[in-house]
């Protein structure tokens, strides 16, 4: 059995992280712990795979990279949104 349950508080605090670990912007120590999580956490698992797969999605249909100041906009976004589904139940 998950020692993490599907919206606990333990999963709010990997719903940041889980967007760095996709974009390679965690240390070894660090991706250890969210690869761990993952592996333990089938919701945050389905939102590390979602995220992922619209990140490559928007890669292959741009060819030109966003602005810095759009890209903050988008990440802190989709933290957002990330957060109001997992305090949502959803």
């Amino acid at each position: 059995m998950s020692t993490h349950e599907h919206g606990s508080d333990d999963c709010v605090d990997y719903i940041e992280r889980i967007v760095y670990f996709i974009d390679n912007e965690l240390d070894q120590a660090d991706c250890a712990v969210v690869e761990m999580h993952l592996r333990e956490c089938g919701p945050c698992l389905e939102r590390h795979d979602l995220q992922k797969a619209v990140k490559q999605l928007v890669a292959r249909s741009c060819s030109e990279a966003a602005p810095e100041s759009l890209r903050d906009r988008v990440r802190l976004q989709l933290r957002e949104v990330s957060i109001q589904i997992t305090e949502g139940g959803a």
